[in-house]
């Protein structure tokens, strides 16, 4: 295998946001605020009971009640939301995906009860690869992501302007997989005070920012961060139209193939050609082997 290197650029990019707090930490509304600066139309894939229609006399958006949150699940609500030209989604709250019904704990424990003997190590091994397909699904979605996460609400102790002994509720870890963060570009914490604290950020004018109830300004840097850039080129519609066209040789296919690798979007939840969901990078490889030219004698 052969391998060069070739100048880097920046080119224009979809948001990939998460914000964490303990509940009442302003999640959903802080949510809201930024898909609406963002811009477009917004899906939100709601697991709080219907919290995020709360705000629908405030913000305009789109939403999908779900009550089991298998990880499959969540990737088949971002290819309907995808197909259907959403520029923003929301999912409220991602946590549902790992600690709810259906999600993944839930799935370790019954694939380690199939492995027999409750081996918790092949438990993981069968069910990762779902919690993987759902968090390429997010990172390729083709418009921006913005998920909400739980954390874990302990308390401190802290002395109030009189000198008095009080309790005050304080969220923690998140309730997700460790690492999560990573994945996202941009990850706020907030508190009780509706006060955003960026604890990671690749847009750097929001680098270690503390915000007070965050408003349609912090979306307004995000999105001129986001467009600060090259034009990606075809959108993942248009790359599934080309992939699907009878006309597509081989060779294009592979093409197409390298350039959604290179900016990650392999792993984008699209349906096929009869429907069913399955992923780009799927999509691709299935088509190229079918077009493959067939050897000669």
């Amino acid at each position: 295998m052969e391998f060069s290197f070739v100048p880097a650029t920046k080119a224009q990019a979809k948001a990939r946001i998460a914000f964490a707090g303990p509940s009442g930490s302003g999640k959903t509304y802080t949510s809201l605020v930024t898909a609406t600066a963002l811009g477009g139309r917004i899906a939100v894939i709601d697991t709080e009971r219907g919290s995020a229609a709360k705000y629908a006399d405030e913000f305009t958006f789109d939403t999908l009640q779900m009550h089991t949150y298998d990880p499959r699940q969540l990737v088949k609500a971002l290819t309907t939301a995808g197909t259907a030209g959403y520029e923003v989604v929301v999912v409220d709250s991602l946590s549902h995906f790992w600690m709810g019904t259906g999600g993944m704990l839930e799935q370790v424990d019954q694939a380690a009860k199939r492995s027999g003997g409750g081996n918790t190590f092949a438990g993981w091994k069968e069910a990762r690869p779902m919690e993987r397909a759902m968090v390429d699904a997010l990172l390729a979605y083709p418009g921006h992501v913005i998920v909400t996460m739980r954390t874990k609400t302990e308390y401190v102790v802290d002395e109030n302007d009189r000198g008095k002994k009080v309790p005050r509720k304080i969220g923690t870890k998140p309730e997700q997989r460790d690492g999560i963060e990573y994945e996202f570009d941009i990850v706020g914490d907030l508190d009780l005070e509706n006060t955003l604290i960026v604890a990671k950020s690749r847009c750097r004018a929001l680098a270690k920012a503390v915000i007070r109830e965050p408003g349609e300004d912090f979306g307004g840097k995000v999105l001129a961060w986001l467009t600060d850039g090259t034009d990606p080129g075809m959108t993942i519609a248009e790359v599934r139209a080309k992939a699907l066209d009878p006309a597509t040789s081989f060779e294009e296919l592979g093409q197409l193939y390298k350039a959604e690798e290179s900016i990650g979007r392999l792993g984008a939840a699209i349906s096929d050609e009869t429907g069913d969901p399955t992923t780009l990078g799927a999509l691709l490889s299935r088509l190229g082997t079918a077009r493959k030219p067939k050897a000669t004698a």
